[in-house]
Parts: structure tokens; sequence; C-alpha cells
């Protein structure tokens, strides 16, 4: 495929499923964040109603939140995808008994994932003329490893075969991927903008109220956190798609009567 075709496809492929997707991940986000403000009021009331408690309460709760979203945002969209792909019916249902097939090569992956962000972000951005390189790599680390997810359940292998699936189809290509990933980031960072005006526009409303606040910045986040990984699960499986195509022929049909 041409650049341009893994920027669009993906948005092809979600909007085949979009009522799926839609139905499945706003429960999600509703449930996650019901979790996280229920936290939050609890170590608020912990802390004596505190405003640093409150803070970090609500900061803490929503990363730990956002990465199980992100984990069963990921784990959703992928078989729903390949489904799409192989043109099968799927249900959410069914979706779901897949990643609990997948949980552990899936919990891998994201462990791996996040440690990897973490590492590579921490060496290299203390210096600030050195931040971009460091993104740079960490993205070209994430584009050999971009379709370990579609092989796990695709393939059903382990973490450490998918990975090594990944490598293999992505080889010569990661710095494709690397332009993907930066156009991904920086459609996320237009659409996050508007979150930055959350907090005055919902003051506005509210009277400033902290809570009302709270609930709304925590809502947003995990929405968002919702749809930028539907969107990257979704280009996952379409690079995955077209590298097994490239490399393996695997849109090629073999007549019954030829094969040996």
């Amino acid at each position: 495929m041409q650049f341009r075709e893994l920027l669009d496809l993906p948005f092809a492929l979600i909007q085949a499923r979009i009522s799926t997707f839609a139905a499945v991940f706003g429960v999600a986000v509703a449930v996650a964040a019901g979790i996280s403000v229920g936290v939050t009021v609890f170590v608020s009331l912990a802390t004596g109603d505190s405003d640093s408690g409150t803070f970090w309460g609500a900061l803490l709760t929503t990363l730990i939140a956002a990465w199980v979203l992100r984990l069963f945002v990921r784990g959703v969209t992928v078989p729903i995808g390949l489904a799409v792909v192989h043109r099968q019916p799927m249900t959410w249902q069914q979706a779901v008994i897949q990643l609990s097939a997948a949980a552990g090569p899936l919990l891998s992956y994201q462990a791996m994932y996040t440690l990897i962000g973490v590492g590579v972000l921490a060496i290299g951005t203390p210096l600030m003329f050195t931040a971009p390189f460091a993104v740079v790599w960490l993205l070209w680390l994430r584009g050999r490893r971009f379709a370990t997810v579609p092989a796990i359940f695709d393939e059903s292998t382990g973490y450490r075969i998918g990975t090594q699936r990944s490598k293999l189809l992505t080889a010569g290509t990661q710095w494709q991927l690397v332009g993907v990933l930066l156009y991904l980031r920086g459609l996320l960072l237009v659409l996050i903008v508007p979150l930055l005006a959350l907090p005055q526009f919902a003051a506005g409303i509210t009277g400033t109220r902290r809570w009302a606040v709270t609930v709304l910045l925590i809502t947003a986040a995990l929405l968002f956190v919702a749809l930028a990984e539907l969107v990257e699960s979704a280009t996952q499986v379409i690079a995955y798609v077209d590298r097994r195509c490239r490399r393996e022929g695997w849109d090629i049909k073999i007549p019954a009567e030829d094969r040996p």
C-alpha cells in the first residue's frame, strides 16, 4: 500500500463496524470514568478534601484506567478489524472471547509497550534538544512491533513469536510506519486542543465547581484515549494485512486443483 492508503484505510475499517465500536467503547469509557471518579472521591475524603490529594488521586486513577482501557480497546478492535478483512461476521461478544483467550500475550505486549515508551522518553527527554530524537527512536521501535497484536490474534501465537513475526513483516518499512505514527500523533494533537479549553468552559457553566470540572476532564481524557487507541489498532490491522500480502502473497488465491 502507498503511504496515503495506510492513512485512509484504517478509518474505512472503523466505519465498517462503527456502530459496534461506538456502543462497546462508549460503555467502556463510561465504566472507566465512573471507577476513576469513585476512587478520586474516596482519595479526596481520605485526605480531608485537600486539593493536592484530589489532584493526585484523579491523575493516578485516570492513568491506570487509561492503561486498562487501551488494553480493552486494542483487544476488541484488532479481532473485529481482522474479521472485516476476512469478510466474516463478528459480534462484540465474540471479540471479547478472543480477547480473553489472548489475554496473556496481550498483557505482555501492553507491558512492554509501556516500559519501552517510559524508558526511551526518560533517557531522551531530560535535554530538550534530544527530545525529538527520542520520540523518533521510540516510534521506530514501535514500528518494528506494529504488527505484533494482529499476529497474536490472526496466527494464534504468543507474545514472543508475535513480536518476531512483526519484525519480519515490517523489515524495511520501519520508516514508513514512523511516518504513519507521526501523522497519527499529529492528528491527536489537533484533536486534543479543544480539551485544553474544557476547564474554563466547564467553570463558566458550573460556576467553577471543582467536582464538575474533575468529572468532565476525566471523562474527556478517557474518551480521547479510547479514540486514539481505536485508530492506532485499526492502523495496525491494515499494516499487518499489507505486509503479509507483500511479503507472503497472502492475497493470492490458489485453486484447489492446483494445490499439492
